[in-house]
């Protein structure tokens, strides 16, 4: 089995090159020569789950609105069930019109929300390398900023209200860092 932490922290280190590097970066070009790194809580196991996807009778469309005031349609795929910190959780997964069966778009919000990460929520994405025999691995720790929040320049659906969670969820990327700090 591969050592996730040790996974996690190259994957940490692989998107600050990209961010600070790479022309397509959301860090703003005048910002870039000054940018740190982005900011992390500290890996957490217990915020890292093997779960079976608790499937809908039938999946359906919603519409989901983003941050230019426009909407994108989502079909829900299935929920996730666990709990964090003695509190019973459901987050909703999706998929966009076309996308590879094998993928889902695990978007929430939690009460980190505003004050330790981006205000609007943050994204996980699963892929087959999170599939298991079982399920799939929904790891916090490999949560994420969309890229509306470096820069008004993109558009990124919001986090549907079914998957905004009572929890704190201390783990993954931190509010993104501004140069203006």
């Amino acid at each position: 089995m591969t050592d996730w932490r040790a996974t996690l922290e190259q994957e940490r280190d692989a998107k600050d090159d990209f961010f600070s590097e790479h022309p397509h970066s959301p860090i703003p070009d005048d910002e870039r020569s000054s940018f740190e790194g982005l900011r992390y809580f500290e890996p957490d196991p217990d915020l890292r789950f093997e779960l079976g996807l608790d499937s809908f009778v039938a999946s359906s469309t919603i519409t989901v609105e983003t941050t230019q005031d426009r909407s994108q349609h989502y079909e829900q795929i299935s929920e996730f069930s666990f709990t964090v910190d003695g509190t019973d959780c459901t987050l909703t997964a999706f998929q966009s019109a076309g996308e590879d069966e094998e993928s889902l778009w695990v978007p929430f919000r939690d009460e980190t929300n505003g004050e330790e990460t981006y205000d609007a929520g943050r994204y996980l994405d699963l892929g087959p390398e999170e599939r298991t025999d079982d399920g799939w691995v929904l790891d916090f720790n490999r949560a994420y900023n969309p890229f509306c929040a470096f820069s008004d320049a993109y558009e990124c659906p919001l986090v549907p209200t079914e998957n905004w969670l009572d929890v704190r969820i201390e783990a993954g990327e931190k509010y993104p860092p501004r140069v203006e700090e």
